[in-house]
Parts: C-alpha cells; structure tokens; sequence
C-alpha cells in the first residue's frame, strides 16, 4: 500500500473514530473540516467493505496505448530491414501497394519504438540482423551500406589550406 493511500485512509479512520468519541457526527465533521454526507458514505463504505473500502478508487478508464496490430508492426519493421533508405512516407505508399496500412506518422512511431527512426539506426539494425543470422542481403540493402560508407568517409577528417576554411 502506498504512503499516499495510508494518509488518505488515517484521515478517514480518523474522522470516524474522532465522531465515535465525541458522540456528535456533525462536531466532528465540523473539526475536521469535512461534510456529514461525507462522513456517512466513509461508515457505509466502512461497514460494507472494512477498511480497503475506504481506499482510493480512481473512476478513470485506463488509456490503452494507441498502437496498431502487431501484424502491421511486424510488417513495417520487415520493411525496415529489407529497404532502410525508404523514408516513412515511402514506405507508408509501398506498404499501401502490400495490403498494408499504416500512415506515414505511424510508421514513424513504430520505428521510434523499435529504434529504427534514422537511416543510420536502420542500417545499423540491419547489419545486426545480418551477423547475427547470416541471411543474404538485397540489392537494395547492399545500396544502402554501399551508400553509409561513402558518408562515413566523406564525414571524415577534411584538409584545408587554414583552419575554419571549408
């Protein structure tokens, strides 16, 4: 039980026990600063339920998550693998053209929540995939790390006649 519910509880246990004392219902609501139509659905709740009904009940219906199928996941982060240069737009059309559909920001959240959501990201997962299983890489695929490495080295160190020059 957390401390919050155990405070909640030892005020209410505490106005029931202060009204049994006094022998006045409404003197001890009056002192503890709440009303006697309180004070009543605490002892029914109390004489219905004992004490855990005098717990906290959040009336708040749970907020599910908003995710699609899995079957749909499954297929975008497959696409993901087999074409990591496809953007999410891309890939949302192509799917489309699969049977498959998913908007271009839900494609994002997915490769969000599979730490797909950059190019790089996607070939690296890519590459993981690749060793661990051994599988043989598309054309496509092979395009894409070709494309990484050219990147890799045109991101490396540059010569200059001065330094700040580009």
């Amino acid at each position: 039980m957390s401390s919050f519910n155990q405070n909640i509880i030892k005020h209410k246990i505490g106005l029931l026990n202060l009204a049994e004392e006094l022998g006045n219902v409404s003197r001890a609501c009056k002192l503890m600063g709440f009303s006697r139509d309180t004070f009543y659905r605490y002892q029914s709740a109390k004489e219905e339920g004992g004490v855990e009904a005098l717990f906290d009940k959040s009336r708040r219906k749970p907020n599910l998550k908003n995710r699609v199928d899995q079957a749909i996941e499954d297929a975008v982060f497959v696409y993901a693998n087999d074409f990591p240069a496809h953007g999410q737009t891309r890939a949302s059309n192509e799917l489309r053209k699969l049977g498959v559909f998913v908007s271009p920001s839900g494609i994002r959240s997915i490769w969000l929540r599979h730490g797909l959501h950059n190019f790089k990201l996607r070939l690296k997962a890519l590459e993981k995939i690749s060793a661990e299983q051994g599988i043989v890489l598309t054309e496509a695929q092979v395009q894409a790390l070709e494309r990484k490495k050219d990147d890799d080295i045109a991101c490396g160190e540059i010569e200059t006649a001065h330094p700040g020059y580009l």
